[in-house]
């Protein structure tokens, strides 16, 4: 894990740095510029409530639409963790596992959950919700991160029955998402990561994309980071 961490956090430092340089995004603006990171549990709910401050107002900017779903847009505020893929319901396999809370509304990925409560389940994919993903090293994007993908024939990977049917190391767990002034927060309850609660964190705020056409290209990848929390994602932060 710790050789993967350092990897990993290599790439996203020199993406960051790049993109915080270049200033080319439509998207790099202070709704994605981390000021504060923070993993709080709460032994009395046995829930830890996970938040990321920003300088501006945070989940206020979303994707445009691309009106398609290759080549989708994807905004995220994403906690890296040292958690297992097992703590959160996948098969073991490399890589790091991180909470996504995504927005993207060319498509909506969470069929179990009506995220804007109007009784339709697939239309609100726009709505700030969560992602289980795990995140590996791919330097065929900008970003030098993907999230890993899956054969859809291969019985050894195990996703969470929450998942939404994509061939990747992705879950739709549905932990409400609230986003108010400069921050956006999710609960999880201690039992949906197998009660884990010592584990080290990081902060990351990124655009993604998806692809449905090139195969040399991955189903998501991380194109631009905007910005990191720890400014070297060395995952330095702990569960208080």
């Amino acid at each position: 894990m710790k050789s993967i961490v350092i990897a990993i956090s290599t790439v996203l430092f020199f993406a960051a740095c790049t993109v915080s340089c270049a200033q080319e995004s439509p998207y790099n603006n202070e709704d994605f510029s981390i000021q504060n990171v923070k993993v709080t549990h709460n032994s009395d709910l046995a829930v830890t409530v996970w938040e990321i401050s920003v300088s501006g107002k945070a989940g206020n900017t979303t994707p445009k639409t691309a009106g398609q779903l290759d080549g989708a847009p994807v905004l995220g505020y994403v906690f890296p963790t040292t958690l297992k893929p097992t703590d959160v319901g996948f098969s073991m396999t490399d890589g790091i596992v991180a909470l996504a809370l995504t927005s993207h509304p060319d498509f909506d990925d969470t069929p179990l959950w009506d995220e804007n409560a109007d009784q339709i389940f697939n239309n609100d994919g726009i709505i700030w919700h969560p992602h289980w993903v795990v995140l590996h090293k791919d330097e065929r994007v900008a970003g030098g991160l993907s999230v890993k993908q899956i054969r859809k024939d291969d019985k050894t990977v195990v996703l969470p029955p929450t998942n939404p049917g994509m061939p990747m190391y992705m879950d739709s767990p549905g932990y409400p998402v609230v986003t108010k002034n400069n921050t956006i927060k999710v609960i999880v309850p201690d039992y949906r990561m197998n009660h884990k609660t010592d584990f080290s964190y990081d902060g990351v705020a990124a655009f993604m994309k998806v692809n449905t056409s090139k195969k040399n290209l991955p189903m998501l990848g991380v194109y631009e980071v905007f910005s990191v929390a720890s400014g070297n994602l060395s995952l330095p932060y702990k569960v208080h």
